[in-house]
């Protein structure tokens, strides 16, 4: 299993974790190369620039990893992220060890620099439309075009080499509709597989009757943790609602908190899973506000596990994952007045929630515990392990002439 992971700590991780333990929990033996963005710090000045052509084929990655594969001998390599210092030539190294490769699609960066398909407050698919150099034109990555254009460049030089088409048997896509996405943009849909999220250890199903509503998340733009403010404003401010998480739009949040003079929200600040998991199964529903293509959020795999309620946004995975109605309710993104509407409905409609909340419970455990994904897991590993077998047998059916 190989993961690189990111200057700042995600689901990404967790969905790491979580898969390397239910594999060695069920008798497997897991190796892991994990690499972390922290090293960065190590490379100051004009070293910097050798990170461009570190995040385009890293040599140590290469010579390193393909030693691991030739001692270890791995049935099949599953790489959730390889930016920045993994880097794509895991993959050179997996092929020239003869070693199929599964592929967790946990992001939209094959496709979009910036990972997220989001700009200037709405979706963006020009990347898609009309080339990676639009990416660099508005300075998609960390509003940096220096920084967008090196993961422009990755992802030209490979798609040019064929990594993408050729050197992974299988992508997981982690809900039916990114799925779909993944597919209109120009991976081959016949090494897609869709296997969500799951939670474990399980929580536990909540037996209270919350008392507050919930955000969980980073507190970033494309979050719309504003729209909930707005939302409150129009609430007038007699629902307690808490504030988990960290980012860069929390100063932001709490002046805007205190200008508009909502005194009944609370920012908890960024809280281990643990606490977070605590203070969910407190809530009387989640909120989830998020104007993103989101794949499949931890936080709301979660929610359901502890039989709470989702309110979220009509976009994306979210709308596939929380029915509306029955596990949640739907509001339009971006739309305060919409969501004010759902939240107070929620509020003065505690037994409908609470039946909401039994929903939710018996939609985790019939699609997100561990002993549902597994299956769904091995089935994938299968796929490449006789995938890889067939094509190294017919080299000629490879997939050369597929662009992506």
């Amino acid at each position: 299993m190989v993961h690189n992971q990111y200057l700042r700590p995600g689901g990404e991780d967790v969905v790491f974790e979580q898969e390397r333990h239910l594999l060695e929990r069920s008798g497997h033996e897991v190796v892991v190369y994990y690499r972390n963005n922290t090293e960065v710090d190590s490379y100051s000045g004009l070293k910097r620039l050798v990170l461009v052509q570190k995040a385009v084929w890293a040599h140590d990655t290469w010579r390193d990893f393909g030693e691991l594969l030739r001692r270890e001998r791995p049935d099949v390599v599953h790489i959730h992220n390889t930016w920045v210092m993994v880097s794509p030539s895991i993959y050179a190294a997996c092929r020239e060890a003869g070693v199929p490769v599964v592929q967790t699609l946990h992001n939209y960066r094959l496709f979009c620099p910036a990972g997220t398909f989001f700009r200037d407050g709405g979706i963006c698919k020009e990347c898609v439309d009309h080339g990676l150099w639009r990416s660099v034109l508005h300075g998609c990555y960390r509003d940096s075009r220096p920084t967008t254009a090196a993961m422009a460049l990755v992802l030209a030089v490979h798609r040019l080499a064929g990594t993408w088409a050729t050197g992974i048997e299988c992508y997981i896509a982690l809900s039916q509709f990114s799925r779909n996405v993944f597919v209109e943009a120009g991976l081959p849909a016949d090494k897609i597989f869709v296997k969500p999220n799951f939670v474990h250890p399980d929580p536990g199903m909540s037996m209270e009757q919350g008392d507050y509503a919930l955000f969980t998340g980073r507190l970033s733009p494309e979050k719309r943790v504003s729209t909930i403010l707005a939302a409150w404003a129009r609430l007038r401010d007699r629902i307690p609602l808490l504030i988990a998480g960290g980012g860069p739009e929390r100063i932001y949040l709490e002046e805007e908190v205190a200008r508009r003079g909502l005194t009944d929200i609370r920012f908890l600040g960024q809280l281990p899973r643990n606490e977070v998991i605590k203070v969910m199964q407190g809530a009387r529903f989640l909120i989830f506000s998020s104007a993103l293509y989101e794949n499949f959020p931890v936080t709301i795999a979660e929610s359901l596990a502890c039989g709470i309620p989702i309110i979220c946004s009509r976009i994306g995975a979210m709308q596939e994952i929380v029915e509306d109605g029955r596990t949640g309710l739907h509001f339009r993104a971006g739309d305060a007045e919409d969501l004010a509407e759902k939240i107070d409905w929620a509020w003065n409609h505690s037994e409908s929630m609470r039946l909401m909340g039994q929903e939710c419970r018996r939609e985790f455990e019939a699609k997100y515990t561990a002993e549902t994904n597994y299956p769904l897991l091995m089935e994938i590993y299968q796929r490449a392990v006789t995938g890889h077998r067939q094509q190294s047998k017919y080299p000629e059916n490879r997939a050369a002439d597929v662009h992506v």
